[in-house]
């Protein structure tokens, strides 16, 4: 099969590559993964809780938080924002997703937070009006959340800012992947995917970890795992496979409201993926066969006996 024009394999951008000095960094050994503690909505409007789950990921030992924007008005019609939905904050869709977004008051204090507990924040935007609205952040990232892979302008817009960005991949194609990654390339815009599978909650057999060493191989890029899994083993596992940033929806109780709550992680749980992360990190190493001084240490005793 002929690979797609914007397909790495292909001439074209193997020169584009070598052009642009491969600003997209393969990961290499020694890299430490980026974990990003996903807040989201589950702050539920209130910056209080907002604040008790920055100090969460910063106490875990996460590298970020991240949050999400939206101009509810760009994202939701007025059919589906007058429709009924009860919820916390009234009885209709607009009320429930008013309720659950924040504005500039509260992104000013989560950049304040966030500078005075000395851990990234980025958020990612559902339209161009919310990623106009970041942008007046200083912040070292951004984010393209899987629903919004396939939304050229908006992409077309981060990448003109030329921060570092994180791409999840669901509910997408290769093909709408590889669209995706072409926009970034041409502008010069370092990114990473990140393999997402976009069920809440992700069942195991759906994780399909094998694609995280798929995209790396047909986008020579580095690739993260942004997973809605219960439970750890999953991102564990993932980390073991090469990536450079882990992603996990965090919570302070997943009994609260919300659609994302019961794919998140508590405060215990983050915790322990942390740990486990840097364990597997370290215990990876670099590749290289040695026969180190501990060994001979015991190669001694144990073949005493053999060696003259």
């Amino acid at each position: 099969m002929a690979p797609f024009p914007w397909h790495f394999g292909g001439q074209r951008y193997q020169n584009l590559f070598v052009d642009l000095k491969i600003k997209v960094l393969l990961k290499d050994q020694y890299m430490s993964i980026f974990i990003i503690a996903e807040i989201g909505i589950n702050h539920n409007g209130d910056i209080k809780i907002a604040k008790e789950l920055i100090d969460i990921a910063k106490e875990a030992g996460c590298n970020a938080v991240k949050f999400q924007k939206r101009d509810i008005n760009s994202v939701y019609s007025k059919k589906i924002l007058d429709g009924p939905r009860e919820s916390p904050w009234g009885s209709t869709q607009r009320d429930q997703k008013n309720g659950l977004e924040f504005g500039e008051v509260e992104y000013n204090e989560i950049d304040k937070y966030c500078k005075l507990k000395s851990i990234e924040w980025f958020s990612s935007a559902w339209d161009l009006k919310s990623q106009d609205f970041l942008n007046t952040y200083n912040c070292n990232y951004n984010k393209i959340a899987s629903a919004m892979i396939i939304y050229e302008d908006l992409l077309k817009k981060v990448a003109k800012e030329k921060k570092h960005t994180f791409i999840s991949t669901g509910m997408s194609t290769m093909k709408e992947i590889a669209k995706a990654v072409d926009i970034f390339v041409k502008a010069d815009c370092p990114f990473e995917l990140m393999h997402c599978v976009s069920t809440y909650p992700l069942p195991t057999e759906q994780a399909n970890l094998k694609v995280i060493q798929s995209l790396q191989k047909e986008f020579k890029c580095n690739v993260g795992y942004s997973g809605h899994e219960v439970g750890l083993p999953i991102a564990v596992a993932a980390s073991a496979l090469g990536i450079s940033s882990l992603e996990r929806h965090i919570t302070l109780d997943r009994s609260m409201y919300g659609s994302d709550q019961s794919a998140s992680i508590e405060p215990h749980g983050l915790k322990k993926l942390v740990q486990y992360v840097r364990v597997v990190e370290e215990a990876l190493g670099d590749g290289i066969k040695r026969f180190n001084d501990d060994e001979k240490k015991i190669a001694n005793k144990l073949r005493a006996h053999i060696i003259s």
